[in-house]
């Protein structure tokens, strides 16, 4: 599996990795939610292990900003806190399992592979008129030609995608794909809108067009569909 580890314990981080990298996975680790915020986004991991107590943005605050997002990537949550209130607010976060620190490494890896076995038994794809869209590796396809998305293009083709040809306004956009909290530049879901045109573009997506409508947002518009 491709795996994020989300860790500021250096200790912990390095024998987690070394685990995990001996068990035959490809390990990537951030030390702090900040970094851990746009890597997930960024590759199409398979899980995440993240840890509650980060510097800063802690690992409630950084799971609730992933799911705000978009990103579905199953993430197992690491932590001190065994209490059930403790439990059921990571759970609400979006964690998909939880396990309490100290723990065998042996049990990591079993939720880790129950995570992925549960992952895999989803659909991992859906279609709109002839593009295709895989949602574990976040690819784009048309016929014979197929692109990589970004983090952020797959959440924002999955917003249009999910409501063909219903208009999506910008702030509801900029909620959804950047989360509520995000005070980036104000014309950042243009730029973004223009990355993903160009991604279609780039597969040959006729009839599949994402059309501005003045003064209020964006639609995604499928040629042949009412």
């Amino acid at each position: 599996m491709r795996l994020l580890l989300v860790e500021d314990e250096e200790r912990m981080a390095k024998l987690l990795r070394r685990g995990l990298g001996e068990e035959g996975h490809l390990v990537d680790t951030c030390r702090t939610a900040e970094d851990a915020l746009e890597q997930a986004g960024e590759v199409a991991y398979d899980a995440i292990i993240l840890d509650w107590a980060l510097p800063g943005m802690d690992g409630v605050a950084l799971l609730r900003r992933w799911r705000e997002r978009g990103l579905m990537t199953p993430v197992l949550m690491l932590t001190a806190r065994g209490t059930v209130g403790e439990r059921v607010t990571g759970l609400r976060a979006g964690a998909d399992d939880y396990l309490v620190k100290p723990f065998a490494f042996e049990e990591l890896l079993a939720r880790l592979e129950a995570l992925h076995r549960r992952s895999e038994g989803q659909a991992q794809s859906w279609s709109v008129g002839p593009i295709h869209i895989d949602t574990r590796r976040r690819t784009l396809t048309c016929g014979e030609r197929e692109v990589t998305l970004t983090g952020r293009e797959f959440a924002l083709l999955g917003e249009f995608a999910s409501r063909a040809g219903e208009v999506h306004t910008r702030s509801s956009l900029l909620a959804k794909v950047w989360g509520p909290s995000f005070d980036g530049p104000p014309n950042i879901v243009d730029v973004y809108v223009g990355y993903v045109r160009a991604k279609l573009s780039d597969v040959g997506a006729e009839g599949v067009s994402i059309q501005a409508v003045r003064g209020v947002g964006f639609r995604l518009v499928v040629e042949g569909s009412r």
